[in-house]
């Protein structure tokens, strides 16, 4: 029996009932046989999903978060939404996105607004400018730490 690996995927909306996985388009698409599929990407380094997701919002993307998974749970999502899936071997030649993004995706991504709404009860004010937590905090260090 194979051993699941630890692997790293970037979701966007994480922990939300808006939660979508990135994923990007393989096939030319020039005929129907070798149309356009979705592929996961699963990183076995959390540096290299992080300088992935740090290249994504280079592009105007939506900010990812780089979560850690069980690769046969990622498989058996991948398999039940007939997405490929690909393993991105730590340091292997670094995985640049796409240059061309899909315009519309199967999620939204939320308005600072909404974001505000899940943190703050209603009716109660959000402050002029909030403090970061230290995971926030560190999260932004690491993002800073990978542009060097």
């Amino acid at each position: 029996m194979i051993t699941p690996m630890r692997v790293f995927v970037l979701l966007f909306n994480a922990r939300t009932e808006n939660e979508g996985i990135h994923t990007i388009q393989v096939g030319d698409g020039q005929s129907p046989a070798s149309g356009h599929r979705n592929k996961v990407l699963m990183f076995e380094s959390e540096d290299d999903a992080t300088r992935y997701a740090l290249m994504l919002e280079a592009q105007d993307f939506p900010t990812p978060t780089v979560e850690a998974f069980d690769s046969e749970e990622i498989k058996e999502f991948c398999q039940s939404a007939d997405y490929d899936w690909e393993i991105v071997p730590t340091d292997s030649a670094l995985a640049i996105p796409p240059e061309v993004n899909v315009e519309e995706t199967d999620w939204k991504p939320e308005s600072e607004e909404d974001v505000a709404e899940e943190i703050l009860p209603p009716n109660q004010e959000s402050p002029e400018k909030p403090e970061l937590s230290d995971s926030e905090l560190e999260s932004i260090r690491r993002k800073l730490e990978g542009l060097l």
